[in-house]
C-alpha cells in the first residue's frame, strides 16, 4: 500500500490548520495527491440543524445568519488550504494526468481544493472511500469531547484509514511509532495502513496490554524492512487498556499512535473512556485508526 491520494477534511474550525498541515507534509512527503474537501452545510438543511425541537418555525433572520456563518466557515477552510498549499510548494491540480503522458507526473505532490453541500459526516466518509487515507481533526463543535460523529462515520462507513490530526501539529510525524497490538482483525489493519510509515520510521514499539504478545508482529514487520521492539504494557487496576496504551507511546516519545478502531461504545470507552478523554482531547498524540 501506498499514500498516492490523501483527503484531508477541513470544516474551517480550530481543527482545520492541524488537519492540512499534517496533510501537506504527508503529500510531500509521499509524493502524494492532496485533496482539501469541505462540505458546506446545505441551507435545506440548516431549519433540521438549529431547529429547537419544539416545531417552533424559524426566522428568516436566523436561517440567514446561519447561511452566513457557513459561507464564512467554507471561505476560512480555503484560505488555511491555500497558504498551507503554497507554505509546502504543492502545485494545484485537480485532475490526473491524461492516460500515455508522462508517468513521471504521477509521482509528484500535488494539491487542489474541493468544496461541496451536505451533511459533513456522511459526505467525507463517502468521498474517502476514493482515497488511500483520510486525514480528520477533532470537532470544536464538540464541547469537551475529543471526538465527533465525523470521526466514527468515518471509520464505519469509508472502509479507510483514518488519520486524526491534533489542533496543532507536532513538530515530526511519524520519526516513532507505537502500535497498538491486540491480534484483532482492526489492529492488523491498521499496521497494514500504516506501513508506508513505519518503513520511514526511526523507531518503531509494537505496545500490547495483557495476555498478548507483540513479538510475533514485531518479527513479521522485518519482511518489510521494518526494525521493531515488542514491549508489554501490563494492567494497571482501574486503568483502561487505552489510557495504558496512550501514556506507553507518550513515555517513548512517539509521535504517532496506531490503533485499531472499532466505531461504536466500547471502542469508544475504550479509546475515550475516562482520563483519556483528556489525555486525547489535548490533541498531543496523532492517532492513525483503522475498522
Amino acid at each position: 500500500m501506498e499514500f498516492r491520494t490523501i483527503l484531508a477534511a477541513v470544516s474551517g474550525g480550530k481543527a482545520s490548520a492541524g488537519v492540512i498541515e499534517l496533510a501537506c507534509r504527508l503529500a510531500r512527503r509521499f509524493s502524494s495527491h492532496l485533496e482539501a474537501y469541505h462540505v458546506r452545510l446545505d441551507p435545506r438543511e440548516l431549519v433540521v440543524a438549529i431547529a429547537d425541537g419544539l416545531g417552533t418555525p424559524l426566522s428568516g433572520d436566523i436561517i440567514e445568519s446561519a447561511t452566513r456563518d457557513a459561507a464564512a466557515a467554507a471561505e476560512r477552510a480555503h484560505r488555511i488550504f491555500t497558504a498551507a498549499a503554497s507554505r509546502h510548494a504543492l502545485p494545484l491540480q485537480s485532475e490526473p494526468p491524461p492516460p500515455g503522458g508522462d508517468p513521471g507526473l504521477l509521482h509528484r505532490a500535488s494539491a487542489c481544493w474541493r468544496e461541496e453541500e451536505g451533511y459533513g459526516a456522511v459526505k467525507v466518509a463517502d468521498r474517502a472511500r476514493l482515497f488511500d487515507l483520510l486525514v480528520l481533526g477533532r470537532s470544536g463543535r464538540v464541547t469537551d469531547e475529543p471526538y465527533s460523529d465525523a470521526i466514527e462515520e468515518a471509520l464505519l462507513s469509508s472502509g479507510r484509514p483514518v488519520l486524526v490530526a491534533p489542533v496543532e501539529a507536532p513538530a515530526t510525524l511519524g520519526e516513532a511509532i507505537a502500535l497498538a497490538w491486540n491480534n484483532s482483525p482492526e489492529c492488523a489493519k491498521a499496521v497494514a495502513a500504516s506501513l508506508p510509515l513505519l518503513r520511514q520510521a526511526r523507531e518503531v514499539f509494537v505496545l500490547s496490554v495483557g495476555d498478548v504478545s507483540g513479538d510475533t508482529l514485531a518479527k513479521h514487520l522485518a519482511w518489510y524492512g521494518v526494525r521493531a521492539a515488542a514491549e508489554q504494557v501490563f494492567p494497571v487496576k482501574g486503568v483502561g487498556p487505552g489510557e495504558l496504551v496512550l501514556a506507553a507511546a507518550r513515555d517513548r516519545d512517539c509521535d504517532l499512535l496506531v490503533m485499531g478502531g472499532y466505531g461504536h461504545s466500547p471502542w469508544r470507552e475504550m479509546l475515550f473512556g475516562g482520563a483519556t478523554r483528556q489525555v486525547v482531547g489535548t490533541s498531543l498524540l496523532p492517532l492513525l485508526l483503522s475498522h
